[in-house]
């Protein structure tokens, strides 16, 4: 019989692969999704790796290691903290060339920390190492020794930021350093308190006054410069603030007295790693920000920064204490989502369900990096290791 031209194609048989032990542990999609995470950012992974054996090699020379400390804590620090003071202003610039925008926060850092350094004798944290307890006693002494994990903790909180994890630099960098557990406990308190007032500070402010903030925010485009110019001036206050906050927590691998050119080395590092942050447009931690509502125009970008300024300079001459402003940021952001979802003026279609599942994940994230810290703190200091040890007995 005569072939008809066509070839009979059979159908492929399914071949069924064989799942490995992850899969089966994980999940089939989720390991899936773990398998391209990690494929994607494997560059990355090599060079925390590489970090992490920088770390092991130089912690047991306090000279080199406070050092290598700084230098970690700083780009990490400054990087996962973008969300909570330049996030907001990089958002709603996003026209401006980034080195416009870098020099203008790189200046204002410079300024703040030699007010300071001149102000306090050499101090770079605004007093906020100086803070001690009823003893006299300080709460984060300056270190004279350093263990593999107090240098290393600044790469487990870029790991976290890499994860868009907004997870607290004060509890993973200062708990590490904590004298004892009072020390904790004190930052965790008036973190908290952060966390309640910014919340329903936003509550207030976002819902009882919705119609001034809806008219401000739908103002005529032709105040549009002015809006931009009153932006720049409370980013740049934000800044200034949060920098007297959060400045402890990469000086804490430093002396609590810097020298001219130990100053010198401080400043210009944050200086240049806030150009290379501004250069990246904030990075992967930048969309927990642009996730959110109205954050890239001036006028509402602006009214978020002024009431955040606020509760920060408020907290600040509250007592020398370091807190999270991280807790306070996520606390006005929720707050606020909450507001603009409730509220009929502003006509958001989101459900209020979605909203809480948002404020709630950012929550979690941030009792998850507490949560790293205090175990980060039982690893490497010994006087809280007994303190758990008495409390058990």
């Amino acid at each position: 019989m005569a072939d008809s031209g066509k070839e009979s194609i059979k159908p492929r048989k399914k071949i069924k692969l064989k799942k490995t032990f992850a899969s089966k542990i994980i999940g089939g999609r989720r390991y899936r999704i773990l398998k391209v995470f990690f494929f994607k950012e494997r560059h990355f992974f090599r060079l925390l790796l590489s970090l992490f054996i920088i770390a092991g090699v130089f912690y047991p020379y306090p000279s080199v290691a406070m050092w290598v400390g700084f230098a970690f804590a700083g780009y990490s620090a400054i990087a996962n903290d973008s969300i909570q003071t330049i996030g907001t202003f990089l958002s709603s610039n996003g026209d401006r060339k980034w080195w416009q925008l870098w020099l203008f926060i790189g200046g204002i850092f410079a300024v703040t920390a030699f007010y300071s350094w001149y102000t306090f004798g050499g101090d770079v944290s605004y007093e906020r190492l100086q803070a001690s307890g009823a003893d006299g006693a300080l709460k984060f002494p300056e270190p004279t020794s350093f263990r593999f994990l107090q240098v290393a903790a600044p790469l487990i909180l870029l790991l976290l930021t890499r994860l868009r994890m907004p997870v607290s630099t004060t509890f993973l960098l200062l708990s590490a350093f904590s004298a004892d557990s009072s020390g904790i406990i004190a930052v965790t308190q008036k973190s908290l308190s952060g966390y309640i007032v910014a919340f329903f500070t936003a509550i207030v402010i976002w819902y009882l006054l919705s119609g001034l903030v809806v008219r401000i925010v739908n103002s005529d485009k032709k105040y549009y410069n002015y809006w931009r110019l009153a932006q720049w001036i409370i980013s740049g206050t934000l800044w200034s603030v949060w920098v007297m906050q959060d400045a402890a927590n990469i000086a804490v691998f430093l002396p609590r007295s810097l020298s001219i050119w130990q100053f010198l080395g401080f400043v210009s590092y944050i200086f240049f790693g806030l150009g290379l942050l501004f250069y990246l447009r904030g990075d992967k931690i930048q969309e927990i920000v642009t996730e959110k509502s109205d954050v890239t125009d001036v006028r509402g970008a602006s009214i978020i920064d002024l009431v955040y300024a606020a509760i920060l300079f408020f907290f600040k001459t509250l007592s020398n204490i370091p807190m999270s402003t991280t807790w306070v940021f996520i606390g006005l952001l929720g707050g606020r989502e909450v507001s603009m979802t409730i509220s009929k003026k502003y006509k958001k279609d989101r459900p209020i369900g979605v909203t809480f599942k948002l404020v709630g994940k950012d929550i979690l994230f941030a009792f998850i990096g507490m949560l790293v810290s205090i175990i980060l703190a039982l690893a490497v200091n010994p006087t809280i290791q007994q303190e758990v040890l008495d409390l058990f007995k």
